[in-house]
């Protein structure tokens, strides 16, 4: 067994079996984000941390403890709070910051016995799709590293195709795990708003963050799920809802299940991920499924209702980085206003500031109704296209995205073809529906990646669809190629 390719399952076998210790399965990972620093998956690597916690699962494993993921390591997106190491969002403004506490996620997961064995890059405060806007530097996609790995992401994308660690937890405002799933060939599941506490996230846009898991297949993620999952009474918009067995569910038949196609959003989509969208259609029909069209009449305009929402709530979040209560300090201020003026120029990326700029925009005085409020009416529209499509189906299979993995710096200087890349993953999140992206194919040695969308609280039906289109398919086992 390849252990850098090994599932949660067998991972849990052979550590159980005694036939690897904790220590030792963490060491080999160690190892691996060593060897392959060139993709730059990661800002810190927690050698002594990790270790630490691997000893710890192992006395736990020998006495007996069955935590869910005892001894199984993993990384964390660099938006989470940790304590023991650095949370920078991959930015200068945080590029120091140790948090007091952990984020609720993290905290699940420790108690669920994962090892963390350090914190990904991302694009900057998670504004991103392609992690070219990191202060750290870009990241490589392990598949070609020429081409970038998705964003906002990238990082734990990358640290999960190229075997670096088992998972990765990743957050999703307008695509963020989706489409980085899909250029490295992973499985990458946004839940339903609310159904992950945003406790300790660091916030980009409020009403639309969301954390994910990022894992080789659906039984993965549905075991990440269930140890991620659940209500926290310090996040207000935590969903009091009980957690599914989704590792259980996943092993249902999809027979008798109505998956939603849209064939006119397929219109300008390359032909070979329309190619595997068909394909994709076969193989679910072959279990059971059927299709039906349906109508999104308003998702072409989610696009342009989410640039103005998510920036409008950025500029929000983000007025707190000042140079005063923590963060970048410029140094020398000639007075207070200069103080708030440099830090924050010094302190921010490009791309962060463009979307304060943009935000403070659209909630200004005369402006506001004009764009922040007509914007939100046209969320309304699109919740109301999938309330009205998922009373005649059980869930809808779109594309992930446009095209497949595009080069590094070929949209960093043009901010609308680099927005248009998230055009298959928004609308999910302007209606706060889970979706989840799953490998379908490949062009030219690159994934693909198809997304299926599901009603309100439905992860359970989307996972259970990918795991069973997974039993006859390889798309999600196959791997790149190491470095000679």
């Amino acid at each position: 067994m390849k252990l850098e390719s090994a599932s949660i399952d067998d991972l849990i076998q052979v550590l159980a079996s005694r036939e690897l210790s904790a220590t030792e399965l963490t060491t080999h990972f160690l190892n691996r984000i060593d060897a392959r620093s060139d993709l730059n998956a990661f800002i810190s690597v927690e050698h002594d941390l990790a270790l630490e916690s691997a000893a710890e699962a192992d006395r736990r494993l020998r006495a007996g403890d069955q935590a869910p993921l005892l001894g199984i390591p993993i990384a964390e997106k660099d938006l989470f709070c940790t304590t023991g190491g650095l949370t920078t969002a991959a930015s200068k403004m945080l590029a120091n910051y140790r948090s007091p506490f952990d984020s609720t996620v993290s905290l699940n997961l420790k108690q669920a016995g994962a090892v963390r064995l350090g914190k990904c890059n991302l694009d900057e405060f998670a504004m991103g799709s392609s992690n070219e806007n990191s202060y750290f530097g870009p990241v490589k996609n392990p598949w070609d590293t020429t081409r970038v790995p998705g964003g906002s992401s990238g990082g734990s994308a990358a640290a999960v195709a190229a075997g670096l660690c088992t998972a990765a937890t990743g957050t999703d405002t307008g695509g963020s795990i989706r489409q980085p799933a899909a250029f490295c060939g992973l499985t990458g599941l946004k839940p339903t708003y609310g159904r992950i506490s945003r406790w300790g996230m660091i916030a980009f846009a409020s009403s639309l963050d969301q954390a994910g898991p990022m894992t080789r297949s659906a039984a993965d993620a549905a075991s990440l799920l269930e140890v991620m999952a659940g209500s926290d009474h310090q996040d207000s918009t935590s969903l009091p809802e009980p957690v599914p067995p989704y590792r259980q569910l996943i092993e249902q038949s999809i027979k008798g299940r109505t998956i939603g196609v849209v064939p006119s959003l397929l219109d300008g989509v390359s032909s070979a991920i329309v190619e595997a969208y068909q394909t994709c259609q076969s193989a679910l029909a072959s279990l059971g499924a059927s299709f039906r069209e349906v109508a999104l009449p308003h998702h072409t305009h989610s696009v342009g209702a989410y640039y103005v929402i998510a920036p409008a709530e950025c500029s929000a979040n983000l007025a707190r980085y000042d140079g005063v209560r923590f963060g970048h300090r410029c140094e020398d201020p000639r007075d207070l206003q200069d103080l708030y003026l440099r830090s924050r120029e010094e302190g921010f990326g490009d791309e962060v500031k463009r979307r304060i700029l943009v935000g403070t925009f659209a909630l200004s005085a005369g402006y506001y109704d004009a764009y922040y409020n007509k914007a939100q009416q046209v969320r309304r529209l699109i919740q109301a296209d999938f309330i009205s499509a998922f009373e005649d189906v059980d869930m809808i299979l779109l594309p992930t995205t446009p095209s497949t993995a595009f080069q590094l710096g070929e949209n960093i200087s043009d901010p609308v073809s680099m927005y248009l890349q998230d055009i298959f993953t928004i609308s999910a999140n302007l209606a706060g529906l889970p979706a989840i992206s799953f490998p379908a194919g490949q062009a030219e040695g690159l994934p693909i990646g198809l997304q299926l969308i599901g009603p309100h609280l439905d992860e359970s039906t989307l996972l259970q669809c990918v795991h069973q289109y997974q039993q006859v398919s390889d798309w999600h086992i196959r791997t790149p190629s190491e470095p000679s």
